[in-house]
């Protein structure tokens, strides 16, 4: 392979599959399965889908992780921006030094988030780095105001924060867990907000109030004056899409104010329009003291994340004469920053939150009709960020076994939407359910598509449980394939 053909990927379909299961090491993935059954090899991005080494086109339903926000049709102009910015400065450092792209990036997410009342920005490159380094954060103003002793933190199960071994703390899943533990930080995990399954999950006021019970029972086990952070999403991702209540994000506000623990809200997903917002915490109530950002904060064109902070939270360290302890080579990197930059312009150029906002309610009224489907036993989300759970029993909910749950997603379901050719998550790392969280510049009538597809698949897999025929394609939903 010459150096042109490493620069661009342009290989053969071969050559990247040898040069995968020969010498690359993938995230979460099964290496053996991986060799022997091979993955598919994205190739090129096209407005809001993805092209294979075959020429097939497939949905960009998760937006590539939940970040590619913009699709894959803004690459030139995100590009220029990039291309300006290397031949002016490449790098240098944001250790004692500054430089244009990122003072200019942290006054644009300290403008967003202003009605939040954050003031300052730390840069990282990942969403588990920002947890990370919010830690960090809180960790030294509890010592900078006089109360090292807090060391402790309380989260949610099933949620995901990160894998490195400070966030991996606070991640509230057991099969990212096993083999670290003991971990960094001790950590107690709550119910998230998971009205499904929950006793009271069919009344808010009720429901609200037993989680609040039950964080501040947890609170007062560990020790008040030894809690440092309470985090969670405001939309958690891990289990599927779980919305709050009303009255659940005031309440985490007033308990942290009662017992001196700082509040942080883990946007790496749902900031930067996801559920409609630059930041969804502007729309549950109860404002935290940080709040973490990565993904959409460069809708998947470089690494980039971090956290914003009150004023009250970057006092000990811009006027206490305390210095924050931590630090990366890359924190702040010119081409990152001025790629963000770039990104948040567009966001705001072209009303993509916009869209979000006036296609979600036809996003949302398409899925719960797929209810009708007696495998959906549930459909929840808001914005561009949806997810199915599936049931072997829609009346009594029951659950499907983990054999089961592994046949259903990746042997049964994950068939058929690589046929009908859409990508999104399917997860069982809570009850099995279909995610989706789409471009959100995706229009209605590929919102619609995704919709059919899902509807299709869900109708084959319930067949197939039953052992029925399933249902052929409708070709009209593969015409653009």
């Amino acid at each position: 392979m010459d150096a042109s053909q490493r620069r661009t990927g342009h290989v053969g379909a071969s050559d990247t599959r040898r040069q995968a299961r020969d010498h690359l090491l993938l995230n979460f993935t099964d290496m053996g399965e991986y060799a022997e059954a091979g993955s598919k090899v994205i190739v090129r991005g096209e407005e809001c889908e993805v092209v294979d080494d075959r020429g097939r086109r497939f949905i960009d339903g998760l937006s590539g992780l939940f970040c590619s926000n913009l699709g894959h049709s803004y690459g030139d102009e995100i590009g220029r921006a990039a291309h300006q910015q290397l031949a002016t400065l490449p790098f240098t450092p944001t250790w004692y030094l500054a430089h244009p792209p990122a003072a200019a990036l942290a006054e644009m997410l300290v403008e967003r988030a202003a009605p939040l009342g954050m003031q300052r920005v730390f840069f990282t490159n990942s969403g588990g780095e920002a947890v990370e380094s919010a830690w960090k954060l809180v960790r030294q103003w509890h010592t900078a105001n006089g109360e090292p002793q807090r060391t402790k933190a309380i989260a949610r199960r099933i949620a995901y924060h990160g894998t490195t071994l400070g966030a991996l703390s606070f991640t509230g899943m057991p099969d990212c867990r096993a083999g670290f533990e003991p971990l960094a930080v001790p950590t107690s995990h709550l119910s998230p907000t998971y009205a499904y399954r929950h006793p009271a999950g069919d009344d808010p006021e009720a429901f609200t109030r037993a989680l609040l019970e039950e964080a501040e029972e947890a609170i007062l086990f560990a020790g008040p004056d030894q809690v440092a952070m309470l985090i969670a999403e405001p939309v958690q991702n891990g289990g599927g899409a779980f919305v709050p209540p009303p009255g659940y994000w005031p309440g985490l506000r007033a308990l942290c104010d009662r017992y001196g623990i700082v509040l942080v809200a883990d946007e790496t997903i749902t900031a930067f329009g996801r559920v409609g917002e630059w930041f969804a915490s502007s729309l549950f109530g109860g404002r935290p003291d940080v709040i973490t950002f990565a993904k959409g904060v460069t809708a998947g064109h470089a690494p980039l994340g971090g956290f914003l902070m009150t004023e009250a939270m970057a006092a000990p360290f811009v006027t206490g004469g305390h210095t924050y302890m931590h630090g990366h080579t890359y924190s702040g990197h010119p081409l990152t920053t001025a790629i963000g930059a770039t990104v948040l312009d567009i966001y705001a150029r072209d009303g993509v939150f916009d869209n979000v906002r006036g296609i979600s309610p036809r996003f949302e009224a398409g899925l719960q009709e797929l209810r009708r489907i007696p495998l959906v036993g549930d459909v929840r989300g808001m914005g561009y960020f949806w997810a199915l759970e599936l049931v072997k029993d829609r009346e009594t909910k029951e659950r499907f076994s983990a054999d089961e749950a592994d046949w259903l997603l990746r042997k049964e379901l994950s068939a058929h939407m690589d046929e009908l050719g859409l990508l999104c998550r399917l997860d069982d790392r809570g009850e099995p359910v279909i995610q989706l969280s789409p471009p959100l510049v995706s229009d209605a009538a590929l919102i619609d598509r995704i919709v059919d597809i899902v509807g299709t698949a869900a109708e084959r897999a319930w067949n197939a449980w039953n052992g029925s025929t399933a249902p052929a394609a409708d070709p009209r939903r593969l015409s653009r394939r």
